[in-house]
């Protein structure tokens, strides 16, 4: 499984490691919760640097690098592509005007690769009655795989 999500942030820049401040801490959770570790699946963003202040990466710089993350699709040749929110959504399928909302948990296609939009983990700490939402749409990802959630303890 390859997650896809927008920018590193700062806790992100500083360790040159996507998804380590809080929203990485609950996609760990979250990929745990689907039977996986972080080192089982591929973790990146559209862009590989933090935009000034945080702010949503401009469509040129998406463009910029795009290129870099479809070599790395390309290598990893995922089974499925987690976009996570509407950057990565937008980006991966270089269409500016998809809506997350509207095309979360619904399959779609990557050059041949399935690829589930959800929500980013940033929202769901702003917005936590989403996080049922998109365990659906992580629970429909595992029946991609042929797998199901493991039991809870």
């Amino acid at each position: 499984i390859l997650f896809v999500g927008e920018a590193p942030g700062y806790d992100e820049d500083q360790k040159g490691v996507a998804f380590v401040g809080r929203a990485g801490h609950l996609l760990t959770r979250m990929i745990a919760a689907m039977g996986y570790t972080r080192e089982e699946v591929f973790i990146g963003n559209i862009l590989k640097c933090r935009p000034p202040n945080n702010r949503t990466p401009l469509p040129d710089e998406m463009a910029t690098c795009i290129p870099y993350l479809k070599r790395q699709i390309a290598v990893l040749q995922p089974k499925v592509i987690v976009a996570m929110g509407a950057t990565a959504l937008k980006g991966l399928l270089e269409d500016p005007g998809l809506s997350i909302m509207r095309m979360r948990g619904k399959w779609l296609e990557y050059k041949g690769i399935d690829l589930m939009p959800t929500l980013h983990p940033a929202y769901l700490l702003r917005k936590p009655e989403a996080k049922a939402d998109v365990w659906e749409d992580l629970k429909e990802v595992l029946a991609r795989l042929g797998r199901e959630p493991p039991k809870r303890k």
